[in-house]
């Protein structure tokens, strides 16, 4: 199958976005649960990520993020128990003497600079400020904490710095005369975001139904393949198109090892090179291959329904036979994926994206196959080991972590990688998204695959074959790794290093204590004693 071959080449050089779920929007934890909005005399306060809500002329903005000061008013956690206060300019704008503006029952802003923040905050508190908004030179959150003269303070008011950009988000309403409104408070992130839930039913359920896919779709054995854009070799393609042994790509273990040698090299390219247009360069790969999948799905769904919609063609060049239900599927598919990358930024874009990548993922999963046990093992161990260097060590040769910083897209210009699912943390007040990169998805999902078509050709029970284990491993993995990413403060975590054990490590011990590991290890090969009807039932798994 020509096009979906294609879909397999662009994961296979872009699939080093093993992204585990990192949140959209970072938090820092808060060791301190007080409630309490009493002053500090001394500089021992615990730094709070501080939400910034704004409005403008009345009307709501985007929430900013800022980090409290080690001295000052602890914020309250809930929204209910802070004051939404007018913001006033200190004058001088650094707020290092006696404003000639009222700042009274307000909360002055003011640059970074001149002199202390403990000296910004004691001149903001003396002429009747309410609190006091630093804005940063540069985009970073600096932490504010005392001289080393300031061993007694009385500042009773709290202190919040905010990066440069967000700085200009309030400044700019308020040079126009605007009125510019605050409301600074602490929320606790919760333990568990619900969302992530849903983000769990959507990995496990794509591996579910690229799994029962052949299933689901499945016609007589003469029918022409649902992916009628591939060019026909002759007036009987239809037929050769129906086997499924032509539309599958089996993995051999020299090409798993590169397979990983590959993403580590275009890793490091990306960590070095990464910008907009980089990323740019994989949404439209990404577009093709989702479009591709999205094609393909529609196009089977509709002839399984009804067998007679892809029997009229039309003969185009290079593409030969192709019949109209394709032709009119495909304008539909590109117009999908095309208005999502427009509104990529929009709110809702996430349903888009979620759907184009499942589409993708369905579509690699039906191409793509392992062939037996001994090629899934040197595929995900190293994958395994891939994930927890990029992600763990890395950082002791590059001072960060390497695949954190290519999830994040710190060089990207603000435009987001799309190679992977996410969901909004409806339920956080940080927002942000929860994620699961394609990596985590894919490499699981084909070994999973093979342990349905190996189920199926040697005809095993449910309960005592491997495919519902496997699958029951996988999800229980993916939980271990949101449980890990918990444990460590929201730092990102290698997928692979819990989905592995889970699935792989539970094949090989389930095949031990069957007495079908050799089975398994060698299956598809003439050492393999189920060898015969590999080739057979397990590409009709495929079909």
């Amino acid at each position: 199958m020509e096009i979906s071959a294609n879909s397999l080449y662009i994961l296979a050089t872009l699939h080093l976005f093993l992204l585990v779920y990192l949140p959209f929007t970072a938090a820092d934890s808060n060791a301190d649960n007080s409630t309490s909005r009493s002053g500090s005399t001394s500089c021992n306060n615990e730094f709070q990520s501080v939400l910034v809500k704004n409005w403008v002329d009345g009307v709501e903005g985007e929430s900013l993020v800022g980090l409290s000061a080690k001295f000052g008013a602890i914020l309250p956690r809930q929204r209910r128990d802070a004051l939404k206060l007018p913001v006033v300019f200190a004058n001088p704008l650094s707020c290092c003497s006696s404003s000639s503006s009222k700042l009274s029952n307000s909360i002055v802003v003011s640059t970074r600079g001149d002199c202390a923040f403990t000296t910004k905050a004691q001149v903001a508190q003396s002429e009747g400020a309410s609190g006091l908004v630093v804005i940063n030179d540069n985009e970073e959150l600096y932490k504010m904490v005392c001289s080393g003269n300031d061993t007694s303070l009385n500042i009773i008011i709290p202190v919040v710095m905010i990066p440069k950009s967000e700085g200009d988000t309030i400044k700019k309403p308020m040079e126009a005369g605007r009125k510019v409104e605050l409301l600074l408070y602490s929320p606790d992130r919760p333990i568990v975001d619900l969302s992530v839930i849903f983000l769990w039913m959507m990995a496990v359920g794509t591996i579910l139904l690229a799994c029962l896919w052949p299933d689901i779709v499945a016609r007589k054995k003469d029918d022409e393949h649902y992916n009628q854009l591939s060019p026909k070799e002759s007036s009987n393609a239809g037929t050769a198109k129906g086997d499924s042994e032509n539309e599958s790509v089996d993995i051999n273990a020299t090409g798993a090892i590169a397979f990983v040698i590959s993403a580590s090299t275009f890793l490091v390219l990306f960590y070095f090179f990464m910008s907009s247009g980089f990323v740019w360069c994989l949404i439209v790969l990404f577009c093709i291959g989702g479009v591709e999948g999205m094609h393909m799905v529609i196009v089977s769904l509709v002839l399984r329904i009804s067998e007679n919609c892809g029997q009229k063609t039309v003969n185009l060049p290079l593409l030969g036979s192709v019949s109209f239900l394709s032709l009119g599927v495909l304008p539909f598919c590109i117009a999908f994926a095309v208005f999502w990358a427009v509104k990529q930024q929009a709110s809702y874009a996430w349903i888009g994206q979620d759907v184009l990548a499942i589409c993708l993922m369905l579509s690699v999963l039906q191409t793509a196959r392992l062939p037996n046990i001994k090629v899934s093992s040197v595929l995900l161990c190293c994958a395994f080991f891939y994930d927890i260097f990029w992600v763990f060590l890395s950082p002791l040769i590059f001072h960060e972590s390497v695949m954190i910083a290519v999830a994040r897209g710190s060089h990207s210009g603000g435009v987001a990688i799309p190679l992977l699912l996410r969901i909004p943390r409806y339920f956080d007040p940080w927002g942000g998204y929860n994620m699961v990169g394609f990596g985590d998805v894919l490499f699981p999902g084909l070994l999973i695959s093979f342990t349905y078509r190996y189920d199926k050709s040697t005809k095993k029970s449910t309960l005592n074959g491997y495919f519902l284990w496997v699958m029951i491993g996988y999800g229980t993995g993916l939980f271990l790794t949101y449980l890990g990413l918990y444990l460590m403060d929201g730092h990102g975590q290698p997928a692979l290093l819990y989905l592995v054990p889970c699935t792989l490590g539970l094949t090989v011990v389930l095949g031990m204590l069957r007495g079908e590991l050799k089975s398994l290890w060698s299956y598809g090969t003439d050492e393999s004693p189920t060898s015969g009807p590999s080739s057979t039932s397990g590409s009709a798994g495929q079909a």
